[in-house]
């Protein structure tokens, strides 16, 4: 990582830091729809432990242990960890989510096919270099097992603030404080090489609205 990706990578995680603690639950207590998408594809697959890469406060990783799978739950950001800890604890479901201070742009702390499933809601489309991605993709290859399923999304090039605030290279824009890695289709292409792409579908979420593929891929046994 280069002095430059680094020192953005701080910034990054001193505003999400600062968001969560001046906003807690800010996205509310119900699942996204990729995390409902993905827990029916994970049933489907059988699988039974799941990684979650990007929690945040945790409305995906706990809708994932009520859905009865056992989660681990990784976010940069100790606030938002901490505020997933107490809404399990409230929920009854403490036994099923255990959390992780993580960056990802370091290896997981994870053994080798550990884990059946890996689920990331906009977590790949962060600040992240198309180096830093392929990185993390090999990660999550190595920790899962044979067959396991791993579904992402992410903002694309369509998205409107694509080119919009600040440029940081490498498709990385900065616009009101956070910093999008916007994928272009072929990016999609190449992390998937090696694995079975079952999807890539399309859909918007939020008020602008956010312009996002769902990726699922499989790794083959």
């Amino acid at each position: 990582m280069s002095e430059y990706e680094r020192e953005l990578a701080e910034v990054q995680r001193e505003h999400w830091q600062q968001t969560y603690g001046e906003h807690p639950g800010m996205y509310g207590e119900e699942p996204s729809e990729p995390a409902v998408h993905a827990a029916a594809v994970f049933h489907a697959a059988g699988a039974h432990e799941v990684l979650e890469l990007g929690a945040g406060h945790g409305r995906d990783a706990l809708y994932l242990a009520r859905e009865g799978f056992t989660v681990r739950a990784a976010d940069f950001s100790p606030t938002g960890l901490g505020q997933l800890r107490a809404a399990a604890r409230a929920q009854g479901i403490e036994t099923r989510v255990t959390t992780v201070v993580h960056d990802v742009r370091d290896p997981l702390p994870l053994p080798d096919a550990s884990v059946d499933a890996v689920f990331a809601h906009m977590l790949l489309c962060m600040a992240l270099s198309t180096t830093e991605l392929h990185a993390l993709v090999a990660q999550v290859r190595r920790v899962l097992r044979p067959g396991g399923v791993f579904v992402y999304t992410v903002r694309h090039t369509g998205d409107a603030h694509y080119g919009a605030g600040t440029g940081h290279g490498d498709d990385i824009w900065e616009h009101g404080g956070f910093a999008v890695h916007f994928f272009p289709r072929a990016l999609v292409d190449a992390l998937a090489e090696g694995w079975q792409l079952q999807e890539v579908h399309a859909f918007e979420e939020g008020g602008l609205p956010r312009r996002l593929w769902r990726v699922t891929q499989i790794l083959p046994g």
